[in-house]
């Protein structure tokens, strides 16, 4: 009569996985912190990474990538060039504009006060702007309003809204000044995000900077905007119009272009950062390997006495295998939550849309099951080879 074949269910081996872990909880906590920060730190990065574009494609969702930014350019002397006075007039002319504005740098500062030291201009710039540049660069009003009949020809003044903090301005009517006289504030801007140079700006009217700030009806920028299906030809046909004489002369950029490449730098540094989080994985995988060797140090009598009731050697292996996968797959559960929650107080506290794609940290709870698996193996072979004998007289 033949002996049936010791066999080893799936459910004693997980409760035999179990209880290896709890028999030295301190150990198992110690092992698996180590996986737990290789993944918490991978699950952050990139959650915080695609959080920061979340936000990024949001605003330009918003705001649209169909803007254009026309300024002069230099000759072929290598000489600073003018747009005409006309540019604009031109420019909404060509077929497929849908809107346009300019704005035109004063050659004066902005100041909270006249007492200010005239050094001081904390990097402000003062603009002339025409009616219509709220439209064409997507601003919107955080405070007041912008410039209407009645005030475009008193001294009144939109501030950006960098510019508003810089100068102490919380509200509207409040004065500064500018071009060595009181300007009454009349609105400030949120954050533009496709024409950042408004937000550290003073914005007057063309009437009034014609008036007493020297302004020679010159624009020095031209923000244009048109269906997404026609940027590019009218990107092409921009410079022609704007200057015939001398296309060459016209420097014709895509603001969106600019965001663009910073989330592609911004990959590139979550890339580098999810390295780092791998290497912690890696520390934290050798560290379950010895934890798992000295664990089969330490149970050699145990090993001795299942081998002499039965158990072979690929029950002892497969023992110690799930041994070692259960303790990396519960350090990465924790570190899964770990880099969940961090992400998600990172993004609350900027106020950024929640973005973790289920796929990180799934793929984490898989990795560590595969670091776990491969720490397991030598410690689990080398169980498995324990003579019964030699195990029971340890």
């Amino acid at each position: 009569m033949s002996v049936p074949r010791s066999r080893l269910r799936a459910s004693d081996l997980t409760g035999l996985a179990f209880h290896g872990v709890r028999a030295h909880p301190m150990r198992a906590v110690l092992s698996g912190l180590g996986i737990a920060i290789g993944i918490a730190a991978m699950i952050a990065v990139i959650g915080i990474s695609t959080s920061s574009q979340a936000l990024v494609q949001q605003k330009l969702a918003e705001i649209g990538t169909n803007m254009l930014t026309i300024t002069a350019g230099k000759d072929y002397l290598g000489h600073e060039t003018k747009l005409s006075p006309d540019a604009l007039a031109r420019i909404r002319h060509l077929d497929g504009v849908e809107e346009a504005s300019w704005t035109s740098d004063i050659d004066t500062h902005v100041y909270r006060n006249p007492y200010v030291a005239a050094g001081a201009t904390g990097g402000l710039v003062v603009r002339a702007a025409e009616e219509r540049l709220p439209d064409a660069v997507g601003a919107t009003l955080a405070h007041g309003s912008w410039f209407t009949i009645a005030t475009r020809g008193l001294d009144t003044v939109v501030l950006g809204s960098t510019t508003a903090e810089k100068l102490g301005i919380t509200e509207v009517g409040m004065q500064v000044w500018l071009g060595e006289r009181l300007f009454t504030v009349v609105g400030i801007l949120d954050p533009v995000l496709l024409a950042p140079e408004l937000n550290t700006s003073a914005i007057v009217s063309p009437e009034r900077a014609t008036a007493v700030l020297g302004f020679d009806g010159i624009p020095t920028t031209i923000y244009e905007r048109s269906e997404d299906a026609d940027v590019l030809r009218i990107r092409d046909r921009l410079p022609q119009t704007v200057n015939p004489e001398s296309p060459g002369d016209v420097k014709v950029s895509r603001p969106s272009d600019a965001l663009a490449a910073k989330n592609t730098v911004d990959q590139v540094f979550t890339g580098l950062l999810v390295g780092v989080g791998s290497i912690a994985l890696l520390v934290g995988g050798i560290g379950v390997a010895n934890t798992m060797v000295i664990t089969v140090l330490e149970r050699r009598k145990e090993i001795g006495l299942r081998r002499s009731l039965g158990a072979t050697r690929g029950h002892i292996r497969a023992q110690f295998l799930a041994e070692a996968i259960l303790l990396a797959f519960l350090g990465g559960v924790a570190g899964a939550l770990i880099g969940v929650a961090a992400t998600a107080m990172v993004a609350v506290a900027n106020g950024w849309p929640l973005a973790v794609p289920l796929l990180i940290p799934v793929g984490g709870l898989i990795a560590t099951i595969a670091v776990g698996a491969i720490a397991g193996v030598l410690p689990a072979i080398r169980a498995s080879h324990t003579p019964p004998t030699a195990a029971l007289s340890a």
